[in-house]
């Protein structure tokens, strides 16, 4: 990374310079560090639009090209080549596993995978039909209670057990969510099969017969699982990282990312998009419907198209696309309502000329949630299953943040727009 060249600035007549760094890819930035201390002032940026709040080796994206990329390699190739615990082991450290650290790895995970005993009590203190996500919130906030004995984490050993941990428990804690509220008793995981598989066995299994897991299926949910595996500075993200700047706890900080993930500008996109398609109903509406996303009087929104980074092709929407037509055809649902009305939506969103000036493409969320419908996913839970995915990318990013030199607690500035200073008067003179 190099910070030869120079960005001059000038205040009040006198000139200050802040050096430009270079990364691997993307925009250089400039080092502004030192700006309170040579000029008096701060810059404002509202959403972080321009902001690097980090430096960061895990994830890459180049919204103009459209391309995602972990620890450097391609999300196509990833999808195409890895399943969703190479893609865990490549972020956690650095490097894709060869044949025997799989093995080790997976063994690993599927050590953690049971929660302590006394944890499924929690459950019960949550109404049956409280939010998944605010019992997700609770119980992984929780797992700090029960595990004193990694709390060092300036000790290598120490981060890695409790990564470890949140990797392989969140699917014991998502599915038992989803039990939780339909009433069904807890089914507790199965170290002969694969992370995903296991994943689908505590979600639909019971206890009345063994459950078979659909191939087919379970490479569809592991591919989601893959595509929202991390995605650079996002706003859950960076509350990960903020929560982790003070030294909280693991398992305190990915309960704060979930917290934030729940928003619905952020993991609630693809209920959003799903709920778009059953308020359209039918092919024969989507005309009206394109009317209105154009109309700037019309409060109507085209959920799944645009995204705050890609100006191009969101490269997991052309994945997915294929993903949904390949579950809907394992289940016999190639006619499905929603696959069809989706498909004439983004072929008449990607030809006509306003939504291909603005670079509205399709994005993951617009098929995400036809497929995870279809795999008999309620709503209610598909942000949980990004939180499952996006764990991976949250406790990397924090061990990242806590074993950077350079890093410190969150602190970001304001332009403080209130009342100016002034004395409080006695009562009797108060008006």
């Amino acid at each position: 990374m190099s910070t030869e060249r120079i960005a001059t600035l000038t205040v009040d007549g006198k000139t200050v310079e802040f050096p430009i760094m270079t990364g691997t890819h993307g925009n250089d930035v400039i080092d502004i560090r030192t700006l309170g201390a040579k000029t008096g002032l701060f810059t404002y940026d509202s959403g972080f639009l321009s902001t690097s709040s980090c430096k960061s080796a895990i994830t890459y994206i180049d919204g103009d090209v459209g391309e995602l990329l972990y620890r450097g390699y391609p999300i196509e190739q990833l999808a195409d080549k890895c399943n969703f615990l190479e893609v865990a082991y490549l972020l956690k450290n650095g490097e894709l596993p060869n044949a025997t650290q799989k093995f080790d790895f997976e063994k690993t995970i599927k050590n953690h995978t049971m929660v302590h005993d006394q944890l499924t009590r929690f459950y019960n203190g949550f109404r049956r039909d409280a939010h998944p996500m605010a019992i997700m919130v609770g119980v992984v906030g929780a797992l700090s209670a029960f595990y004193h004995e990694a709390m060092d984490f300036s000790d290598i050993e120490h981060r890695h057990i409790s990564m470890n941990r949140l990797i392989a428990k969140l699917p014991t804690i998502v599915a038992m969510a989803y039990k939780y509220n339909t009433g069904q008793p807890f089914m507790y995981p199965r170290n002969d099969l694969d992370y995903t598989a296991n994943f689908m066995h505590m979600m639909f299994g019971t206890p009345c017969e063994t459950y078979e897991p659909n191939p087919v299926l379970v490479r569809a949910l592991d591919l989601i699982f893959t595509l929202h595996a991390d995605h650079e500075q996002n706003a859950s993200t960076s509350t990960v990282r903020l929560a982790g700047s003070s030294g909280a706890n693991p398992f305190a900080c990915i309960s704060a990312g979930i917290a934030c993930l729940w928003g619905p500008a952020h993991g609630g996109a693809n209920e959003a998009c799903l709920n778009m398609l059953e308020e359209i109903g039918d092919v024969s509406r989507v005309g009206e419907y394109i009317k209105r996303a154009k109309d700037k009087n019309d409060s109507f929104k085209l959920m799944g198209f645009g995204h705050r980074v890609y100006k191009n092709f969101d490269p997991r929407a052309k994945l997915m696309g294929k993903v949904c037509s390949d579950v809907l055809t394992e289940l016999g649902l190639e006619n499905d309502r929603l696959f069809k009305l989706a498909k004439e939506l983004e072929r008449i969103a990607l030809e006509d000329p306003y939504f291909v000036e603005k670079k509205l493409y399709p994005n993951v969320d617009f098929y995400s949630g036809i497929v995870q419908k279809a795999l008999g996913i309620p709503t209610s839970m598909f942000t949980c299953i990004f939180a499952l995915a996006r764990t991976v990318g949250w406790i990397t990013q924090w061990e990242e943040m806590i074993t950077d030199p350079e890093y410190k607690i969150g602190r970001p500035r304001q332009l403080y727009i209130g009342a100016a200073r002034r004395d409080v008067l006695d009562l009797s003179a108060r008006i």
